[in-house]
């Protein structure tokens, strides 16, 4: 019997599984859950959010939070991390940028985003020449990899919308880390290019002109919208950017650590089985081909696309 605080099986999941990619010598991923995901070519990595502390849902609903160090520092270790080159936050929320400071300090990387998650990483002492605030269509560049930045929006139902406008020292409150600007966030690299896309929205036309090869797709509470508006959001990112391959993210429920195997949001958040059935067919429709990541897995998002 289905129970609100029941979730989705993924068993109806697996035939998507992505493969596992060890050796390759292009463009590996690793991810982390959420939207947080380690690219590498095997001279420069750079990683989306880092978010691996993961506080349990008592802790966020009712108690102060802050990262935990030694849990990035074993996943730096676990990844070979250590020459990593910059971390950069799709939007400032905690499940994006409460740890995103700890991996700037403990590598020397940049920590990239938005005005808040600079003063997110002030807070925690990053340093100043380590803070890179982007603007809509500012491209940075690591080694072969550039990281071109665009205006997005929130999913619908922030709960905490709005900037931190000054730094921000933790333990605190979740809802201090605020919204901030919403980014989409182009990778090329001469192996090809890939879209991180990390809240399941749109802005009509933002993306035109975009050409993506992987389309890394936020489809958190993407259960709970109409199916048009799915069929919308598929359009507007997938479509419209040509991608051939789509992996999605930010499914996971964050309030259960990364030790233990990835599970859905409940349904009393979320519905994967009802995003998943709508966005199949779409895929098909299109030829467009899609895969669940598994967590710490190394694979090639941009291999066999031709």
């Amino acid at each position: 019997m289905r129970t609100p605080f029941g979730r989705p099986s993924l068993r109806p999941c697996l035939p998507y599984k992505q493969p596992a990619a060890p050796g390759h010598d292009g463009v590996v991923a690793y991810f982390l859950g959420t939207s947080s995901v380690l690219f590498s070519d095997g001279e420069t990595s750079v990683l989306s959010d880092g978010f691996i502390s993961r506080p349990g849902l008592l802790r966020v609903a009712a108690g102060r939070i802050s990262p935990d160090r030694a849990l990035v520092r074993a996943a730096i270790d676990r990844l070979r991390a250590r020459d990593l080159a910059a971390v950069f936050c799709a939007h400032s929320h905690y499940d994006h940028a409460l740890d995103a400071p700890v991996w700037a300090l403990e590598t020397g990387a940049d920590l990239i985003g938005s005005r808040s998650t600079a003063n997110i990483g002030r807070g925690s002492g990053v340093p100043e020449s380590s803070l890179r605030v982007v603007a809509d269509g500012d491209t940075v560049s690591y080694g072969s990899f550039g990281l071109t930045f665009l205006d997005s929006v929130h999913s619908p139902g922030d709960r905490f919308p709005g900037t931190v406008d000054e730094p921000l020292v933790p333990p605190a409150r979740a809802g201090a880390w605020r919204t901030g600007t919403a980014y989409s966030v182009v990778l090329s690299h001469p192996g090809g290019r890939v879209l991180l896309h990390a809240s399941a929205n749109f802005r009509p036309g933002a993306l035109r002109g975009v050409d993506a090869d992987v389309v890394y797709l936020g489809v958190g509470n993407l259960g709970r919208r109409p199916a048009g508006f799915v069929r919308a959001y598929w359009d507007e990112v997938v479509v419209t950017t040509g991608a051939r391959r789509v992996v999605l993210v930010h499914w996971d429920d964050f309030f259960l650590g990364l030790h233990r195997p990835l599970r859905p949001m409940p349904y009393v958040m979320d519905d994967l089985g009802v995003t998943t059935g709508r966005l199949l067919p779409l895929a098909r429709r299109d030829a467009v081909d899609v895969v669940m990541p598994v967590a710490w897995q190394p694979s090639a998002p941009l291999a066999g696309l031709g």
